[in-house]
């Protein structure tokens, strides 16, 4: 397998050192990383997202969900059955084990809802940008612009 070297990046930027730790984090193969539950991330529209997650065996009070500095965790810990029947299992094939799954946020992504409908656990999330770090027009001398941000022109 390929690995990237991020050398290059270290050294040509400042203040960036935990993007790179990110980038580096990304690209290593963690042996001990579970594939279960499994899960997709779709991009619903610009700015919205969802992951869902299959958990199939799982109810809703069995599972935890939390967001904590740009870490989403999705956990769940099976309550024990306790039976008086014993069961011969002849094949058993769904998982119900305790797991727990996390999920890196970029800035200002925000989850807004958790659903669990047939077995699927449905996360949506949305990036909202404070007003304050959106790009603004400066007015030069007091004169108004046309409201389009135009881009500034990069000499070569």
């Amino acid at each position: 397998m390929t690995t990237l070297n991020f050398a290059p990046l270290y050294r040509s930027t400042v203040g960036f050192d935990h993007m790179a730790a990110l980038l580096d984090k990304v690209t290593t193969n963690e042996r001990g990383q579970s594939s279960y539950p499994p899960y997709d991330i779709e991009l619903l529209a610009q700015d919205r997202y969802q992951i869902t997650m299959a958990v199939a065996g799982f109810a809703e009070q069995e599972l935890v969900i939390t967001s904590e500095n740009n870490m989403l965790t999705v956990a769940a810990v099976k309550t024990d059955k306790k039976t008086d029947v014993k069961r011969n299992w002849l094949h058993q094939g769904i998982a119900e084990r305790n797991f727990k799954r996390q999920f890196r946020l970029a800035e200002h992504v925000k989850v807004v809802t958790a659903s669990l409908t047939n077995g699927l656990l449905q996360i949506q999330l949305q990036r909202e940008v404070p007003e304050t770090l959106k790009p603004r027009l400066i007015a030069i001398n007091g004169r108004r612009h046309d409201g389009q941000i135009k881009p500034v022109l990069q000499s070569a």
